[in-house]
């Protein structure tokens, strides 16, 4: 918890001390009303939300998948073999507020989740802060096998909270301590709650192309899991924003992302993927 403490306090004293010298790096077309925009172009670095909000009845179609591990090379064809895919949709109830629904093949689960923009980073005040939070429901689990389970039992919930500064026109830092919680777990396995605290970055390239980093760390983490490191790559195509991925989680549930993580980078033992987002 210390860690989590420390870290936060850091941050939030950087983007203080700095705000004043680095908000005249922002040119016109940066700001609006002034508040900073475009903080980061996707709704996520990666994997990882941002504080990207849609607009006020805006609609995104959502597309991700994940391949499986390229280690074992042209036997699983680099990892098509074991694809995972995301449907799902974001609206813009508001423009503070929006709620999201989506379906993955990985465990058939079902997420629902809501995002709400508390503050703006403008001129008064140095970053901007959004909560998030996510319900998981684990449909994969039959009632065949587990007589007494209960629909309570199938949920995971995540609340976090989300914290980024725009730095420069091409640079932005997010910050992202989550907590999750699961109403049914393996013991051998995991933890029924768990903190965790999530940075990542996006540092711009050209006027259409950007690369971004996300790391999470997770504190009493059972051993079979590792903390997720995810690189993408952001490109922006008129309508939509489609983003290359390499992780070491394979899951596209936040819970499952943050928690479950299994891909060794030094052993080659990673996973590729995708996110396709259409604007309505």
């Amino acid at each position: 918890m210390k860690f989590f403490l420390s870290a936060f306090c850091f941050f939030l004293s950087v983007a203080i001390y700095a705000q004043d010298d680095l908000l005249t790096q922002l040119d016109s077309t940066q700001v609006q009303d002034t508040y900073a925009t475009a903080t980061f172009k996707g709704l996520q670095i990666v994997t990882l939300q941002t504080t990207k909000m849609p607009a006020a009845k805006e609609f995104y179609f959502l597309v991700s998948h994940r391949f499986g591990t390229v280690k074992n090379g042209i036997d699983e064809f680099f990892g098509l073999d074991g694809a995972t895919t995301k449907l799902g949709g974001v609206y813009g109830v508001t423009n503070w507020l929006s709620l999201s629904a989506s379906r993955h093949t990985m465990l058939k689960t079902y997420e629902t989740s809501a995002k709400v923009r508390l503050v703006r980073q403008n001129a008064n005040f140095p970053v901007d802060v959004a909560a998030y939070g996510t319900i998981d429901i684990n449909t994969q689990l039959e009632k065949e096998q587990y007589p007494k389970i209960t629909f309570g039992d199938r949920l995971t919930y995540v609340s976090q909270l989300l914290i980024s500064r725009k730095f420069s026109e091409r640079f932005s830092l997010e910050l992202v301590p989550s907590y999750i919680h699961r109403n049914l777990y393996n013991l051998a396995l995991e933890n029924d709650r768990q903190f965790s605290l999530g940075a990542g970055g996006r540092m711009k390239l050209t006027k259409r192309l950007s690369v971004n980093v996300e790391y999470v760390y997770n504190a009493d983490q059972p051993d079979f899991y590792v903390n997720p490191l995810s690189v993408g790559l952001d490109i922006e195509t008129g309508g939509h924003i489609f983003q290359l991925i390499f992780t070491n989680s394979q899951s596209m549930t936040e819970s499952g992302y943050l928690t479950n993580a299994t891909g060794n980078w030094g052993k080659g033992d990673f996973f590729f993927g995708f996110n396709l987002y259409r604007v309505f």
